[in-house]
C-alpha cells in the first residue's frame, strides 16, 4: 500500500478563517447595534419619566382649591393634548381649560369620576369620547366655541348633568334620542349650529327649564312643544321661523320668549294665555300689520318697542280686523 503524501490546502483554510472572522465581526456589529439599541431606549425610558414628571409638576402648578373644590385651570396656554400623567390627579372635580387649542377630550377622562365641572369652551375639539359617560356625578358640561359635529349616545349616562353648552360649534345638527334620560338637566344652550328643527330628545327632557336654539335653521316648532311644561325661558331668535303651533299658549311657565330676526308674519293669540310672560321681542320680523304703540307718559327709555305691550297691541289689531283665529295674521 502506497502512503500518499498529505495536501494542505493554504486557499481554503484562508477562506474559511477569513468567513468565520468575518461572521465573529458581524456578530460583534450586531451585539454592539443591540447594545446601543437598549442604551437609547433606557434613555428615552429615562427621558420619557422625566418628561412625564415634568408635565405632572406643571400641571399641579395650575391646580387651585377653591371652597374646598380642586380645580384644573388652564388659560391661553398651548396644550393641544392632555398628557397621560393627568390620571395621577384623580380627585380633581373641575376642569377650566380655555383657549388652549386642545384638539380632543382624552379617553382616560374615564378615570375622573368625580369631575363636576367639565368647561372646555373656546378650543379645537372635534370629537366627545363616549367615555365621557362614565362621568356620573358631572354637573356641567360647558363644549362652546370648539368644532364638535356629533354627540355620542353614552352621553345619556351623565345622570347628574344640569347645565350642557354646545353653542358656537356650527355643525351639529341633531341629538340621539337617549339624551331625552337627562333627567336633571334644566340648562341646554344649541345656539349657532345647524339645526332645522328642536330634537325629538330636548321636546321630551323632563326638567328642561331654559333652551337657547338661536341661530340655527329652524322653520318651525313642534305641534306638542306644550310638553316642555317647565320651560320659562325659549330663545329663538335668528332661525326662520314663520309661525307659532297655538299649542305654545299652554307652556304655562313660560317667561322669557325671544323670537327676534325669524320670518314671523303675524303673532298668534294663544299667546296671551301665557300668564306668566313677562318678556317678549318680536324685531325684526316682516309682520303684516302696521302697530303703532301709543307715547308712554313716563317717557321709559327701557320701553321695549317690540315687547309684551306691542305684542298685546298687535293681537288686539287683528282681533279688530277679525284675524285672530290664526296662526299667523295677513292682511
Amino acid at each position: 500500500m502506497v502512503n500518499m503524501p498529505a495536501v494542505v490546502c493554504v486557499g481554503s483554510f484562508s477562506g474559511i478563517r477569513a468567513l468565520w472572522e468575518g461572521r465573529i465581526q458581524k456578530h460583534q456589529e450586531e451585539l454592539k447595534e443591540e447594545n446601543e439599541r437598549r442604551a437609547r431606549a433606557s434613555v428615552g425610558q429615562i427621558s420619557n419619566i422625566w418628561e412625564s414628571r415634568i408635565q405632572l409638576s406643571r400641571l399641579k402648578e395650575k391646580v387651585f382649591n377653591e371652597d374646598g373644590r380642586l380645580i384644573l385651570r388652564i388659560e391661553k396656554e398651548e396644550w393641544k393634548t392632555l398628557p397621560p400623567c393627568l390620571v395621577k390627579i384623580p380627585q380633581l372635580q373641575e376642569w377650566q381649560i380655555h383657549r388652549t387649542g386642545l384638539t380632543a377630550i382624552p379617553t382616560f377622562i374615564a378615570h375622573f369620576t368625580n369631575l363636576l365641572v367639565l368647561d372646555l369652551s373656546r378650543n379645537s375639539i372635534a370629537k366627545i369620547p363616549r367615555e365621557i359617560g362614565k362621568l356620573t356625578k358631572l354637573r356641567e358640561l360647558l363644549l362652546s366655541y370648539n368644532r364638535i359635529s356629533d354627540i355620542p349616545a353614552e352621553l345619556c349616562t351623565c345622570e347628574s348633568l344640569e347645565k350642557l353648552d354646545l353653542s358656537v360649534n356650527r355643525d351639529i345638527s341633531d341629538l340621539p334620542s337617549q339624551l331625552s334620560s337627562l333627567a336633571r338637566l334644566i340648562h341646554l344652550d344649541l345656539s349657532m349650529n345647524q339645526f332645522a328643527s328642536i330634537p325629538r330628545a330636548v321636546v321630551e327632557m323632563p326638567a328642561l327649564e331654559w333652551l337657547d336654539m338661536g341661530s340655527n335653521r329652524l322653520k318651525d316648532l313642534p305641534q306638542d312643544i306644550d310638553r316642555m311644561q317647565h320651560v320659562h325661558a325659549l330663545w329663538l331668535q335668528r332661525n326662520e321661523i314663520s309661525h307659532l303651533p297655538d299649542s305654545i299658549g299652554s307652556m304655562r311657565n313660560l317667561s322669557t320668549l325671544v323670537l327676534c330676526n325669524n320670518q314671523m308674519r303675524g303673532i298668534p293669540k294663544s299667546l296671551q294665555s301665557l300668564s306668566n310672560l313677562w318678556f317678549v321681542n318680536f324685531r325684526d320680523n316682516p309682520l303684516e300689520l302696521q302697530v303703532t304703540l301709543p307715547k308712554c307718559e313716563d317717557d321709559d327709555e327701557d320701553r321695549e318697542l317690540f315687547g309684551l305691550e306691542f305684542m298685546n297691541a298687535y293681537i288686539e289689531e287683528s282681533f279688530r280686523l277679525g284675524t285672530t283665529g290664526r296662526s299667523f295674521v295677513s292682511m
